[in-house]
């Protein structure tokens, strides 16, 4: 093992007494050669990783024999080298703190990581602030700077946070509008080839119950005030509230036309069938429609019910007022 002490200032072996084992130079020092120690591949001379790095970054040879290497030439130095240097006994490098520990190279990192000695172990502020800080920097500590410094972090954090989610919600919304393009591609697609109808049918359906079991449940209360014959604008604000409770939009051109008397089945089709049936009322499952004095009856939900009772995919009741959620 070479060290080229002479060539680097900032080399860990430096000033430090070598002694030879099995015919090999090692050093007696606390230095992780075992991670470190580096060779060239034609001539398999070894140095100290810090060394030759620096070496090679001056002149790209061999320092021993002058061949050519290159940092990306560099190996590992072999394992009967590395099990032979792990088996040193060495001093701990805080022994200039104090540490007066001798132990196996391959023991020292776990060591120094629990040495008292260390320097930069990690301790708590004995002022009671709470931060973990390095042990040589508890006497230059200030409580309120650092607490400062690192809600400055924090913030700078959350910012970023912020920030990413804004991106994500923004894909997120062009995501749903290409996925809302799809959809409406292969709606005109079904209905230009009603072959791939049946392919289709089952995850419409599968939208379809995910939305109505999403809604709340409701109760009404006074059927007297059912509006059997919403205007335009009416139907507007009843199909805009479909819309951003996430109704399909398979459906919600059929459920706001449903939303007429017209269109609803025999049984409600008249004032005379509407007050002949209403004792079945009650029989509903109906769900609101969010924030307004509005409910929706899904064929869904409502397989018990009579054919004259009933329409697909359902129908919208509009109240003047009566609804209640359950």
């Amino acid at each position: 093992m070479y060290c080229l002490c002479l060539y680097s200032s900032r080399c860990v072996l430096k000033s430090v007494s070598m002694r030879r084992v099995t015919g090999v130079l090692v050093p007696n020092t606390p230095v992780n050669f075992v991670n470190y120690s580096q060779k060239a591949p034609q001539c398999e001379h070894a140095f100290c990783g810090a060394c030759i790095r620096e070496w090679l970054s001056r002149q790209q040879t061999c320092p021993v024999d002058r061949s050519v290497v290159t940092p990306a030439h560099l190996k590992p130095v072999p394992r009967i080298m590395r099990n032979m240097l792990s088996k040193l006994h060495i001093r701990c490098e805080n022994a200039a703190f104090g540490c007066s520990a001798v132990l196996r190279l391959d023991l020292l990192p776990a060591h120094i990581n629990e040495c008292e000695h260390n320097p930069k172990r990690p301790v708590p502020c004995e002022q009671g602030c709470g931060l973990i800080i390095p042990k040589d920097e508890v006497r230059s500590h200030n409580c309120v700077r650092d607490l400062r410094v690192m809600v400055l972090q924090q913030q700078q954090k959350i910012g970023d946070l912020e920030k990413l989610t804004a991106e994500n919600k923004q894909q997120l919304t062009e995501q749903k509008r290409e996925v809302q393009l799809l959809k409406e591609y292969m709606r005109a697609l079904r209905i230009s080839n009603p072959g791939t109808r049946v392919q289709e049918q089952p995850s419409e359906q599968n939208e379809v119950l995910a939305w109505v079991s999403s809604l709340q449940p409701a109760r009404v209360t006074r059927w007297g005030g059912m509006i059997s014959t919403p205007d335009a604008v009416l139907q507007a604000v009843i199909k805009r509230s479909l819309i951003e409770s996430g109704c399909p939009p398979a459906v919600v051109g059929s459920l706001i036309e449903n939303s007429h008397e017209r269109k609803w089945p025999p049984g409600l089709s008249t004032l005379e069938t509407r007050q002949m049936n209403r004792r079945y009322y009650e029989n509903y499952v109906t769900k609101r429609v969010p924030s307004k004095q509005a409910v929706v009856v899904m064929a869904c939900d409502n397989q018990h019910m009579s054919d004259d009772m009933i329409v697909e995919p359902g129908l919208v009741m509009i109240f003047a007022h009566g609804v209640e959620d359950m």
